[in-house]
C-alpha cells in the first residue's frame, strides 16, 4: 500500500509504455453495460448515502427514473479481483431535457447558453481504496466531457461534500455560495458549483494542483470512455424551432 497524488493507493502498479507513463488500477471504471451493473451501482449509492445522509437511503435502495430512461450514464468502479462495486456517479448533459438542479434554480444566462452536463450521486466505498475510487470517477467524468466536447460541468454539493470540489477548483454559481433547497435530493441545502473543462488544465497547472500529473499526464487504461455525442444546447435549438424531448420547467426557491 502505497501514497500516490495525495491519496491512498492500495494495489496499484505502475509501468511505461510507449504513449508515456501509464499506470494499471486494481478497478475498472465505465459506464454500466446491464442491468447487473446498475443494480451494483445502486447498491453502493444506497450504502454510501446510508452513512452520510440516511434519510435519503431509502430513496436511493432502488435504481431511480433517470438510472434507467437513456437521458444519463451511469459510472461504476468495479474491483477486477471480484467485480464488486467500489463507486458509481451518474451523469446527464442538458442537450434534451433540463438538468436535476433546474428543478430548483434558474442557471444564470452564461451557463443557459452553454452545454453542461451535471454530476450527480456520486458514492464510493468506505475502504481505503475509496479515496483513489472517487480520483478516478472524477476523472473519468472529466475526460467524459473533454471528448464529448462538453463546456461545463456543474454540480451541487452539501457541506462538507462542497470543499472537494471546490479544492478541485469549482466556483459558485450564484455569489456568495448559498446553500439551497435541491428537489432532487431530498430538499437537502446544497451549494451549486461549475467548472470550466477546457480552462481546468490550463488553471490547475497554473496553481500546481496536486492532482494535475493523475488527470493529464498519467494514462489509466482500466478507465473507459463512452461519451455522449454532442448536440446544440437545447435553449439554441429551441429558438431554431426545434422540439425539445422535454418541456423545460424552471422553478426559482423562494
Amino acid at each position: 500500500m502505497k501514497v500516490e497524488h495525495g491519496i491512498l493507493c492500495p494495489m496499484t502498479t505502475q509501468s511505461r509504455s510507449s504513449g508515456g507513463n501509464s499506470e494499471s488500477l486494481p478497478f475498472v471504471v465505465r459506464c454500466v453495460r446491464d442491468e447487473a451493473e446498475l443494480a451494483k451501482a445502486v447498491a453502493i449509492r444506497r450504502s454510501a448515502y446510508g452513512r452520510h445522509v440516511p434519510e435519503l437511503a431509502a430513496r436511493f435502495a432502488a435504481p431511480e427514473p433517470s438510472d434507467l430512461d437513456g437521458s444519463s450514464r451511469v459510472l461504476v468502479a468495479l474491483a477486477k479481483l471480484d467485480g464488486m462495486p467500489l463507486g458509481s456517479m451518474r451523469y446527464r448533459t442538458n442537450q434534451f431535457q433540463p438538468l436535476d438542479l433546474e428543478q430548483s434554480v434558474t442557471l444564470p444566462a452564461d451557463l443557459r447558453g452553454r452545454v453542461l452536463t451535471e454530476a450527480t450521486r456520486l458514492a464510493v466505498s468506505q475502504a481505503a481504496v475509496g479515496r483513489v475510487v472517487k480520483a478516478m470517477l472524477m476523472k473519468a467524468m472529466y475526460l467524459q466531457c473533454e471528448a464529448g466536447g462538453i463546456e461545463t460541468m456543474v454540480v451541487t454539493a452539501r457541506h462538507p461534500m462542497d470543499r472537494f470540489y471546490h479544492w478541485l477548483l469549482f466556483e459558485d454559481v450564484f455569489p456568495g455560495g448559498d446553500y439551497i433547497p435541491m428537489a432532487h435530493v431530498g430538499m437537502i441545502p446544497h451549494r451549486v458549483m461549475a467548472c470550466d473543462v477546457v480552462a481546468t488544465k490550463r488553471h490547475w497547472q497554473a496553481v500546481d494542483h496536486p492532482w494535475y500529473s493523475l488527470f493529464f499526464e498519467m494514462q489509466h487504461p482500466d478507465i473507459e470512455l463512452t461519451p455522449f455525442p454532442v448536440a446544440k444546447p437545447r435553449e439554441e435549438r429551441e429558438l431554431e424551432g426545434a422540439q425539445p424531448t422535454a418541456r423545460t420547467r424552471h422553478r426559482d426557491i423562494r
